[in-house]
């Protein structure tokens, strides 16, 4: 392709709206265009990387059995109201109606609509096992988009559903997609980790999340150096400390003017912090929006509580609980904001988390302004409507597998893996008959990769000072023909060659042919980051050329052969990422 008849606009200076480097640079090279908040179009360069990631991700899944369809991302409620989620889902589910009023939405994933299809078109174990998948737009509408394609309203996602019939098949079919997705981002180029993971609005028993690491990531990822634990910091176990085997000690209530905080109440009695309970109040929602019941959490004084671990507790969706309005919740429950603790407390939920069940003797809100209870023992004073580990795993914690420090870092999310179990296929009665022609449940799985998320990831990790720096795999041109002067014959006659020749040893190829500087020139040649570049200029007449990948500093003066014979062969060994 000739640049002086691509369309392309490349821009010198940083977008108001951009806050990280990939979104700066998808911007400036003009391979994305915003449309509104949250909704990119993708200009031709672009477009070209999204379906290197696409057919790398088609070839991949192939390879594994799965099968191609596409569906429509408009949805009928019906569905949703059969599987649960039409509410579970929340405010990201993109809702609209038609002319005659019928409820629909805008697809973020597709379980509803496949587990239909299998339960319509299967009911045979002859007809076990199955994976279909599809590589479609997807919609959230998302309360605060941002980062470019990291956190969009429409993006490109994968979606690949499992369908078996027992859990001995669904782990056959997950280990598939997980060895598969390993080959995904190894071809593309990114440097990222599957990590356990809370399984959110999709459901199922368990997850693994592939994170590319990055400082901007919104994945929040606990590991160990000495095991291979690794977990977003929403589901990573917490070790609970070991039990205290103290004699209790009788309560005693103390005053404690003006002291609400943790740090506050444990320096004015002079305790550790370990020593206290931190209590956080809650309200609950109801499918219509109204106020169902309130909730306290207690955790350890030095522990933060984990809200994700804390929904699941509680078995409701994210979006149906909110921090409380103290006043409101005391004249419910006997709650004081402050000065809560877990005696006395009526007409709520009482979450506690696992550990303070084996701690002795700590000092809780009294439920009384400017007081705290002294020697607070669970069991004994006190009890829990839910008891489970509510806390989070926090950088230097032991590691809950081998008990070494832990330590945390960024990642982004670029795809997910579920085993679903029933959870769809229970609802919606997808059944299929076994070999006594007895009924069984299909067991599930799905597997997500949002395709236009590891296109900003892979930028993310692949970038300078100076632009992109593809890898060979997704870059939408393997080579950049810089011409320095077009109007000097012997250039030219030199670029169309290398050009040429190039192109029929099925190398793809940019000739730079504009009419602009040199300095234009090659700046735009290290925005783009396309891998080699191959400069014809003043050594052209002696049949001298300059080579240079993109992403090393030398540059090399080469015979025009020998430019031509080192571009094509490192073409073709990088190119399948392999």
């Amino acid at each position: 392709m000739r640049l002086s008849k691509m369309h392309i606009k490349t821009l010198r200076e940083v977008p108001n709206e951009a806050e990280i480097s990939s979104h700066i640079l998808l911007l400036r090279t003009g391979m994305i265009r915003k449309l509104v908040s949250g909704v990119y179009g993708f200009m031709p360069l672009g477009w070209r990387s999204v379906r290197k990631i696409e057919d790398i991700v088609r070839e991949e899944m192939d390879a594994k059995g799965a099968q191609e369809i596409h569906m429509s991302a408009v949805q009928p409620a019906e569905l949703w109201q059969e599987s649960g989620r039409w509410y579970a889902y929340g405010p990201e589910l993109w809702r609209l109606k038609d002319r005659n009023g019928r409820d629909f939405c805008l697809g973020p994933t597709h379980e509803e609509i496949f587990t239909d299809i299998i339960r319509n078109d299967v009911n045979s174990y002859r007809q076990l096992p199955l994976n279909l998948y599809q590589i479609q737009n997807k919609y959230r509408d998302e309360a605060r988009p941002r980062f470019g394609l990291m956190r969009s309203r429409e993006f490109i996602m994968k979606d690949a559903y499992s369908f078996d019939k027992d859990y001995e098949g669904l782990d056959i079919s997950y280990k598939e997609m997980y060895d598969a997705y390993t080959n995904v981002f190894n071809r593309c180029g990114l440097y990222f980790r599957p990590v356990a993971a809370d399984t959110g609005a999709i459901g199922g028993s368990g997850s693994h999340e592939f994170t590319a690491f990055a400082e901007v990531g919104e994945s929040e990822i606990a590991y160990c150096e000495h095991c291979d634990m690794a977990a977003t910091t929403e589901r990573a176990d917490v070790k609970d400390d070991p039990a205290d085997s103290a004699e209790m000690m009788p309560m005693e209530e103390v005053n404690t003017p003006g002291t609400k905080t943790i740090e506050e109440v444990a320096n004015f009695l002079g305790l550790d912090k370990k020593q206290t309970i931190k209590a956080l109040l809650f309200v609950k929602y109801d499918e219509l929006g109204n106020e169902d019941g309130y909730v306290a959490a207690f955790v350890r004084g030095d522990r933060e509580l984990n809200m994700i671990k804390l929904v699941n507790a509680l078995d409701i969706p994210e979006h149906a609980i909110a921090f409380a309005d103290e006043e409101k919740m005391a004249a419910a429950t006997g709650c004081v904001g402050g000065f809560t603790g877990p005696v006395g407390l009526h007409d709520c939920t009482i979450v506690v988390d696992s550990e303070l069940t084996g701690m002795r003797n700590l000092c809780a809100g009294a439920c009384k302004k400017d007081y705290h209870i002294k020697n607070v023992n669970y069991g004994r004073d006190y009890t829990g409507d839910i008891v489970r580990d509510i806390k989070t795993l926090k950088e230097g914690d032991p590691c809950p597998v081998c008990g070494a420090p832990v330590k945390h870092t960024r990642g982004i999310e670029v795809g997910q893996v579920f085993k679903l179990g029933t959870k769809y296929s229970e609802p919606m009665g997808a059944y299929y008959k076994d070999e006594n022609q007895e009924d069984q449940l299909i067991v599930m799985g799905c597997y997500g990769i949002g395709v236009t998320r590891t296109l900003a990831a892979v930028v993310e990790q692949h970038h300078d000072d100076n632009g992109i720096i593809w890898p060979m795999s997704v870059a939408p041109y393997h080579v950049i023909v810089t011409l320095v002067k077009p109007d000097d014959s012997v250039q030219a006659e030199i670029a169309e060659r290398i050009y040429g020749e190039l192109a029929k040893a099925g190398v793809e190829v940019l000739l730079d042919d504009r009419d602009e500087r040199p300095g234009v020139k090659f700046k735009d040649a290290d925005l783009l980051g396309i891998p080699v570049r191959i400069t014809v200029g003043r050594g052209a007449a002696e049949g001298s050329v300059e080579y240079k990948l993109r992403r090393e500093s030398e540059k090399t003066d080469m015979s025009i052969e020998g430019a031509i014979a080192a571009a094509i062969k490192i073409v073709n060994e990088e190119r399948s990422g392999r």
